[in-house]
């Protein structure tokens, strides 16, 4: 158990470093979901994500307690960014594991802060595995990304800033619920504790990646799970195996926990980046996707802060992202349909398009694909479209008029 007194003394270190990132009010996102929605700008931390605060709370608990030569840790970005700031503060080294797959930005964004990169392992968990490994065998001090009471007290003081700001915004009136993101455990852990310290009818919801399901199974079954493998766009939550610490921690605190999809994580960090002009990763935006795809069930107008932990995205995969985005909104379709190879066919494919005011982004030609009749041909097609109600009026002209076609995803 953490005090509520260990909450404040991490506030009280982190005044130094850390920025009291803004809660804002979301209004199109209420209109969406029958909630007053809120939202904690985690995204906009010194770092682009909330690690910053346990990481810089456990080194300098660390240093209060001697001299520390050095610390390593594990990472797939954003603690690992959250560690190297903390040790360049203190003037320490730090030794930073990462999976090979890290994206190039992350990497960067750590080495900018001085600390050593070494990139090992296919994912964080054996990128873990190669740092215990390293801080044993030099004697360096391991700053764990979530199973340490150091680490959780840090994250937690996140709940005492929306506690003290959702006051100064609405006359002291408290929040009904906040919402979380999961991957260890660490954030929601110490947000719970501090949260409900301060508020106990205060509900706390987490929600993880379905690629990344370990927290969502464990709590789901009441006994510590762990998964094979993870795969989501969500890679600041993708975390395979879990912790016993904030298991217990979540079993005892937390009110419910539940999954989104890719699908779903790109539709909200589309909308973000759109309506609220705020640039989100996907572990960041998981909980303004459980708002929209209604996984969160509260009573109708209740105040719920959703936090946006980090905004550390590649900015290669954010194009994908955005189309994963715009294809789950109906706003754009990907069709693979079939035409007579002959002159005028691609025209009159066209023509048709043009009457349901369908614009063509994207277009591609086959007459040589294997499953093709002699005389056919293959048009890929990518089309801006307004809706679901347009997208069916696409599908109505194209059968009437006799065209065999198939949708991609």
């Amino acid at each position: 158990m953490i005090e509520l007194e260990e909450f404040k003394k991490a506030s009280k270190r982190l005044e130094k470093v850390a920025h009291k990132t803004p809660l804002a009010y979301a209004p199109v996102l209420s209109g969406k979901t029958n909630y007053q929605v809120y939202l904690k700008k985690e995204n906009l931390q010194v770092t682009g994500s909330f690690k910053l605060r346990g990481a810089f709370n456990k080194i300098a608990s660390l240093m209060e307690k001697g001299s520390v030569e050095g610390v390593v840790a594990a990472s797939a970005g954003n603690h690992a960014q959250g560690v190297a700031l903390s040790a360049k503060y203190f003037n320490i080294k730090a030794t930073i594991f990462m999976p090979e797959s890290t994206p190039l930005n992350k990497v960067q964004g750590v080495e900018s802060f001085g600390a050593n990169v070494k990139l090992m392992g296919a994912n964080y968990d054996e990128a873990y595995f190669h740092a215990n490994e390293y801080a044993k065998e030099n004697g360096l001090e391991f700053v764990h990304p979530f199973a340490d009471k150091d680490v959780i007290a840090g994250q937690g003081t996140i709940a005492l800033e929306v506690c003290e700001q959702i006051k100064e915004l609405h006359n002291l009136h408290t929040l009904d619920a906040i919402i979380v993101p999961v991957g260890g455990g660490g954030l929601i852990s110490g947000v719970a504790i501090a949260a409900k310290a301060l508020n106990p009818n205060i509900k706390i919801i987490g929600v993880a990646a379905e690629g990344a399901p370990a927290m969502a199974n464990s709590y789901q079954k009441k006994q510590q799970l762990n998964t094979h493998s993870v795969r989501t766009i969500a890679d600041g939550i993708a975390v395979k195996n879990t912790s016993k610490m904030t298991f217990d921690l979540i079993m005892q605190y937390v009110d419910d926990l539940v999954t989104v999809c890719d699908d779903e994580i790109a539709s909200a960090i589309l909308f973000l980046l759109e309506r609220q002009k705020l640039l989100v990763e996907g572990a960041g935006a998981v909980g303004v996707a459980a708002l929209m795809h209604n996984k969160i069930d509260l009573e109708a107008n209740s105040r719920v802060c959703a936090i946006l932990s980090g905004g550390n995205i590649d900015v290669t995969m954010l194009s994908l992202i955005i189309e994963k985005g715009l294809v789950k909104s109906a706003r754009k379709m990907k069709l693979r349909v079939t035409l007579i190879d002959k002159p005028g066919a691609l025209e009159n494919f066209s023509h048709l398009m043009r009457i349901v005011q369908a614009n063509i982004v994207q277009i591609g030609y086959d007459r040589t694909s294997t499953d093709l009749e002699f005389g056919d041909a293959h048009v890929s097609v990518s089309l801006e479209t307004k809706g679901r109600e347009h997208q069916e009026e696409i599908r109505k002209i194209l059968t009437q008029h006799g065209y065999k076609f198939l949708e991609e995803h």
